[in-house]
């Protein structure tokens, strides 16, 4: 494990960002999705924080698609992952758990009740 930290900063119009700290030396960065590296990762070095780098990633339009896609950001040089990010598209995923919620508690209120006349019936 290296003493070199990616910190995610933003997101923004289709371009992740983040700050690379414990590298005396311009990085070399790639990025993964579905095992394919990705091209047209930006670094430059913070002039006001030496030894600090800016991080600038493009997320490819074409890979956005339904469902869940996520991608790693590697140190070429070692393969460890410094960082990940994740993007989810299409159907939003707390009206999915909200609705698995709500049938669950339904679910939940029909088995008390048989239940309790369960016990009822078998009392008496």
């Amino acid at each position: 494990m290296s003493d070199i930290r990616l910190t995610k900063t933003r997101i923004r119009a289709g371009v992740w960002e983040g700050v690379l700290s414990g590298s005396p030396v311009r990085p070399a960065l790639e990025v993964l999705h579905q095992q394919a590296v990705l091209g047209g990762v930006g670094i430059s070095e913070l002039t006001e924080r030496p030894g600090e780098w800016a991080v600038r990633v493009p997320i490819p339009p074409q890979l956005l698609s339904e469902g869940v896609q996520t991608f790693l950001i590697r140190d070429k040089t070692s393969g460890e992952t410094l960082a990940h990010f994740t993007v989810i598209t299409g159907v939003a995923m707390e009206d999915d758990l909200r609705a698995e919620v709500d049938l669950l508690r339904a679910e939940l209120d029909m088995l008390k009740r048989a239940f309790r006349r369960h016990c009822l019936e078998t009392a008496g």
